[in-house]
């Protein structure tokens, strides 16, 4: 019976301390502290933290704290920071009870609404999360966490001022532990982002800076899968821009620079108001460093892929005014256009319809500038020894087609040897100088115009015919007696001398899936006026002319 005694004591102890815990609730009245913890979480995060009803939780050690509410930095909104239904703050559980003291320990947020602002300079809204109020930051010392969480919050994204739309982020978790004001902590991000997509980022932060929490160094890799580019709220939505966007890379930041490098996988890529949406991926691969003062960036390296297409990509970058502004360059050569075609429609170019690119390929040297939505880009194009299947030159030329041998002979097909221009595409649409375009079949075509933004043509034109083909243009007009020299003339060769400053005139018209080949008739006549004709010119011409339309002669 006496060995039983002590287990007996034993348990009577126990029993007593557990019913002691489990009473402790109902001595101790946790509002009380209610001053104490707003006064705590004012001084550690700079900002008027209100909280309504605070409970006791005996055993994970801290107290359960409803409806609370962190205010906004004044400069960005009178609304809210982060407002959140349950806020637990884990405390050390012996100071609490015996001396009324609250040494933090960890806090988790549960379903909390954050509001983060972009303003003016680069500045967000949460860089003076941190500040004491009143002693320009000593505030500092008073942030000791173990353990930062939240879960299932949700984020509002916004630039102060602007009209766009705020990016919304759901289901937003983060785990932090040991934040410091002196050490790295590592952290963990998940949410889900505009569009549906998925977002994660890992790494480390810190030291937190004191005097401005958005300048605090971090490393962190990001991941983003099925990111909809038009529902970010970054872009305006009258630039067209659009698409599906995969991203992984890495960030450093130093406090004053960050620098990034990885890639992105870009999917139904639109790129103008005026464009679709593009049926072959854009894999890019880049380097950059962005500094956080100025807002401005250098793109060191970029390399755009469409499929065995390379595109060379480098310049500037400033965020600092809404939209982005760029100053880039690209470096094009030789380009296969199989690939390329399907994302010819992204950037508004639209074959005839029924044809298609068949080998060859595309160099480009061009400058972009300006606003990252509406921008200009210029610089000379070259087409190399490619052929446009399914479209017959022959049948859009209409009467100018009567010319022997004009149009490839009636093939459903157009070669093309080369083609150079120089483009200026801007919002309005794309302007094309110095049009040189060779055609086996025919010779070549110079000219200018331009497309407009709906895709509408208007283009002035000189062929040129070849040498073959002027010949024989001589021979037919022959029968027109003296007409001959006329035609040759118009020709660009033949038996007229083989005036090299002659050639027929026509526009072209319509719009890029459906272009209409029209003759000139005022350019054709002083064309033809121009060559030494025997006897009355002006009847020569006239006649000439009469016979390229197709009329009868009386």
């Amino acid at each position: 019976m006496r060995a039983k005694k002590p287990l007996v004591i034993a348990g009577a102890i126990v029993a007593f301390l557990l019913l002691l815990v489990l009473c402790l609730p109902l001595f101790i009245n946790a509002n009380q502290f209610k001053p104490t913890l707003e006064t705590k979480l004012t001084a550690a995060l700079g900002r008027k933290v209100t909280i309504g009803d605070i409970k006791l939780a005996i055993f994970s050690g801290g107290v359960t704290v409803s409806d609370v509410s962190i205010a906004d930095d004044a400069h960005f909104s009178k609304s809210p920071f982060l407002t959140a239904k349950t806020l637990s703050v884990g405390v050390e559980l012996m100071p609490l009870i015996f001396s009324k003291q609250i040494n933090v320990r960890s806090i988790k947020i549960e379903g909390p609404e954050v509001n983060l602002i972009h303003g003016a300079g680069g500045k967000w809204n949460y860089s003076s999360l941190g500040q004491g109020e009143s002693n320009g930051g000593a505030g500092a010392g008073a942030l000791n966490v173990q353990k930062l969480a939240i879960a299932n919050g949700k984020i509002i994204v916004s630039t102060a001022g602007s009209s766009l739309k705020p990016s919304l982020y759901q289901d937003v978790d983060v785990e932090a532990s040991d934040l410091s004001y002196t050490s790295q902590f590592p952290f963990k991000v998940s949410a889900k982002g505009p569009g549906n997509s998925a977002l994660k980022i890992e790494g480390k932060a810190g030291p937190i800076n004191p005097s401005d929490s958005s300048l605090t160094p971090f490393e962190a890799t990001i991941d983003v899968r099925h990111l909809d580019l038009a529902t970010t709220g970054f872009i305006d939505p009258s630039s067209g821009i659009a698409g599906v966007m995969d991203f992984k890379g890495d960030l450093n930041s130093d406090g004053k620079q960050i620098s990034s490098k990885g890639s992105i996988k870009a999917t139904k890529l639109k790129a103008s108001a005026a464009g679709s949406a593009s049926t072959v991926p854009v894999d890019i691969e880049y380097a950059t460093v962005y500094t956080l003062e100025t807002q401005a960036g250098v793109l060191s390296q970029a390399e755009v892929k469409i499929g065995k297409a390379v595109q060379h990509l480098t310049g500037s970058y400033n965020t600092a005014t809404t939209p982005a502004k760029i100053n880039m360059k690209v470096n094009a050569p030789e380009m296969p256009l199989d690939d390329l075609e399907g994302f010819l429609p992204a950037v508004g170019v639209v074959l005839p319809s029924g044809s298609k690119l068949s080998g060859g390929t595309l160099s480009a040297n061009l400058t972009i500038i300006g606003p990252t939505d509406k921008p200009t880009i210029t610089g000379p194009v070259n087409i190399s020894n490619t052929k446009l299947a399914g479209f017959s030159l022959k049948s859009k030329l209409g009467a100018l087609g009567s010319f022997a041998g004009l149009g490839g002979g009636g093939g459903n097909d157009t070669e093309i040897q080369t083609l150079s221009a120089t483009v200026r595409n801007d919002p309005s649409g794309t302007k094309i100088d110095s049009l040189n375009l060779v055609l086996p079949s025919i010779g070549g075509v110079t000219g200018n115009g331009t497309v407009s933004a709906a895709g509408q043509l208007d283009f002035k034109m000189v062929a040129k015919l070849a040498g073959g083909v002027g010949q024989a243009v001589g021979d037919v007009a022959t029968v027109a007696g003296g007409a001959a020299g006329a035609l040759g003339a118009l020709g660009g060769g033949g038996r007229a001398g083989g005036n090299s400053s002659g050639g027929i005139p026509f526009t072209i018209r319509g719009t890029t899936s459906n272009p209409q080949v029209l003759p000139d008739v005022g350019g054709a006549i002083g064309n033809v006026a121009k060559a030494a004709i025997p006897g009355n010119p002006a009847a020569a011409a006239t006649k000439s002319f009469g016979g390229l339309l197709g009329k009868k002669k009386p």
